[in-house]
Parts: structure tokens; C-alpha cells; sequence
């Protein structure tokens, strides 16, 4: 005879990952954040512009900012500062990790 499902075992273990998950995407935005220089920008200033960019609805423009940032991840763009940024060697996609990939 099969033995019974836990549902609630179950349904506790997908709670669990997708707060796992969560916390995981808030970690890589804050890293993205520092990675690109945007932690020294004013908090309101970083929110207006991620909030233009939210509503931006111009396809070539996003299909730019979509080029600059996989260059940024491939270690091609240059930091705000003007410098290769820290880190490009060590992780060539940038500082966040792609889901499913270990942190070193």
C-alpha cells in the first residue's frame, strides 16, 4: 500500500524555498546596487530613476540599457568611476551570480 502524501510537510518545504529565494534576490540587488556605484547616489534620486526605468516603455532605450548591463556583467564596462571595476576578474559575470550557480 502507497503511503500517504504530507501536504503540509510539503507545502512548508515551498514556503520555505521561496523565502529562501527572496532573500536571496534582495541580497543580489543590494550587491548589484554596490557593484555598479549606485550606493553612493541619494536614496530618493536611485528610487526616481529605478522608477523611470520601471515605467520607461521606449524598446530601444531599454534594448540599451539591456547591452550596457550584460557588458557590465561580462566584465566589458567600465565602472562609474572610469575603472575596470573590482571583482571583474574573480567573477566575469559581475558580483551577482546567475540563479542556480554557488557562490564562492
Amino acid at each position: 500500500m502507497r503511503k500517504p502524501r504530507d501536504y503540509d510537510a510539503e507545502l512548508k518545504a515551498l514556503d520555505d524555498k521561496a523565502r529562501q529565494l527572496k532573500v536571496r534576490k534582495l541580497q543580489q540587488l543590494g550587491e548589484l546596487v554596490v557593484a555598479t556605484g549606485a550606493d553612493s547616489l541619494p536614496v530618493e534620486e536611485l528610487a526616481g530613476a529605478l522608477i523611470d526605468v520601471a515605467e520607461n516603455k521606449d524598446g530601444t532605450r531599454r534594448e540599451g540599457w539591456r547591452k550596457r548591463g550584460a557588458a557590465f556583467f561580462q566584465g566589458k564596462e567600465p565602472s562609474p568611476a572610469g575603472g575596470n571595476r573590482a571583482g571583474a576578474q574573480a567573477n566575469p559575470r559581475g558580483a551577482i551570480p546567475a540563479a542556480g550557480e554557488d557562490r564562492a
